[in-house]
């Protein structure tokens, strides 16, 4: 989990990602401490305009909490760790070699979680015909299509279920009676219910009939994409930052396969540009909003989400977007990421 300062963002993000980790070590040649990035570090540079191609050594935190190998005590540890709620700890030499990375479970043994999810309900938006991946959705619906040896329903599930979230709403229309079939045969531990569309309402539509008991922020996902993220992360990132929505965006490089010619005002040729490449910040569909968002909903018509969230900044309520790596989501609407998803699920 070390990574060098003049590595890209882009490069610490698949290593978090691929490690499993949310905070790398900075170091050079010769194993030199020179300080912590943190996924947090990430976001804020990204949000502040900053783009994947940006080098770590303009970002991270150089002045990062530390012990000293000669000094080191396991007391003083444990008392950092939970004071300080730090996920890591370097041990160095008085020269700044790492000697040792201390972690939250080595004095813990458990996952460090900053909030129980218990009470932030997870709405599915399971009511769509899924063109895209018929001749399977003329007889199953989307969310009940397999992935290796579990429903594409379950695996959305997983995640927020292993993060504490206890309450399931799905919105249904087309096929609605195989879905409720389904969880009765599934019996689950969590509490599934359903919202009855009448008619198809949008990718937003529909969540005007979500009961009036949920008072608190909630999640809400389409039924095509499974995720690999700390929820407890983004729900915090939304609370911390009082958004009223948050949407999850996903970094995303694209490359044009050609050289790209570039002119001046005369048509003169200035140069060519050789395959380059892009970096964006893609939707992914998966958002956390507040219940007061609801009112710009209207009554019984078709209404997309990017019509709620355009409503919303209109009207003066602020939209937060929490960037993930592009490995921590895939979306299996489409035949080509379906079967990617098949490769990297177990």
């Amino acid at each position: 989990m070390i990574i060098s300062f003049q590595k890209t963002l882009r490069d610490a993000l698949k290593k978090m990602s691929k490690e499993g980790k949310k905070s790398l070590i900075i170091g050079d040649e010769g194993n030199i401490f020179k300080g912590i990035l943190s996924d947090g570090d990430i976001r804020k540079a990204l949000l502040k305009g900053k783009n994947l191609k940006t080098k770590i050594k303009d970002i991270y935190n150089k002045k990062a909490s530390f012990l000293y190998e000669d000094e080191y005590q396991e007391k003083i540890a444990k008392d950092i760790f939970q004071k300080k709620r730090f996920d890591i700890i370097p041990i160095i030499k008085r020269n700044n070699e790492l000697v040792k990375i201390l972690h939250w479970y080595d004095f813990f043994q458990t996952k460090r979680v900053s909030q129980n999810l218990k009470d932030c309900p997870l709405i599915i938006m399971a009511g769509g015909k899924g063109t895209r991946l018929k001749p399977f959705t003329q007889i199953l619906p989307k969310p009940l299509i397999p992935v290796n040896n579990k429903t594409v329903l379950e695996r959305i599930i997983e995640p927020f279920f292993n993060s504490g979230v206890k309450d399931y709403y799905l919105t249904v229309n087309y096929k609605a009676k195989i879905l409720k079939a389904f969880f009765e045969e599934l019996d689950p531990e969590y509490n599934v219910q359903f919202i009855e569309e009448k008619k198809p309402l949008g990718t937003a539509g529909s969540l005007k009939n979500i009961p009036k008991k949920i008072k608190t922020p909630f999640l809400i996902t389409n039924c095509d994409v499974i995720f690999q993220l700390d929820c407890h992360e983004l729900v915090d990132f939304h609370k911390t930052n009082k958004f009223d929505l948050t949407l999850v965006a996903s970094t995303k490089e694209i490359t044009i396969p050609y050289g790209v010619c570039k002119t001046n005002k005369e048509g003169v040729l200035e140069n060519i540009d050789e395959k380059p490449t892009f970096d964006y910040l893609v939707n992914t569909g998966l958002y956390v909003i507040n219940p007061s968002i609801i009112k710009y909903i209207p009554d019984d018509k078709y209404f997309d989400m990017p019509q709620l969230i355009e409503t919303a900044k209109n009207n003066g309520n602020t939209i937060g977007v929490f960037p993930i790596d592009e490995t921590q989501w895939v979306d299996v609407g489409q035949w080509e990421e379906y079967e990617k998803a098949k490769s990297r699920l177990e």
